[in-house]
């Protein structure tokens, strides 16, 4: 078994052309699991990823803050204690607020691929 506290895995930058903006941090949680990848994603004021689709079902747990999670269809707003499950090939993107700041856990299988599909 292995148990860690959020707080004290390290925040690196996390910089991609699939977020609207730098402040982006990741803090990656269990890099040596075989089946899963599963990072906690900080999001500044405003900050979203684009339109992206993944080979998996991808699930997010909020953490802090106010989100919004979108598809081709809705937005919806989100806090702490929200759990999001994207299926697998389902165009959307996932991001704070104007006026929060915005954390989520997001679990993956392993070796997954994200494919933006926004500019």
């Amino acid at each position: 078994m292995k148990v860690v506290k959020i707080d004290s895995v390290e925040k690196e930058p996390f910089v991609s052309p699939l977020f609207t903006g730098s402040d982006v941090t990741k803090q990656d949680l269990f890099p040596d699991s075989n089946d899963f990848t599963s990072a906690v994603v900080n999001f500044g004021k405003g900050v979203r990823n684009k339109f992206h689709v993944h080979d998996t079902e991808q699930i997010l747990i909020v953490t802090r803050g106010r989100g919004i999670v979108a598809t081709e269809e809705e937005e919806r707003v989100v806090g702490q204690g929200d759990v999001i499950l994207f299926p697998a090939g389902e165009k959307h993107w996932h991001g704070a607020t104007q006026d929060s700041e915005f954390s989520h856990i997001f679990i993956t299988r392993s070796g997954h691929k994200t494919e933006q599909v926004e500019e």
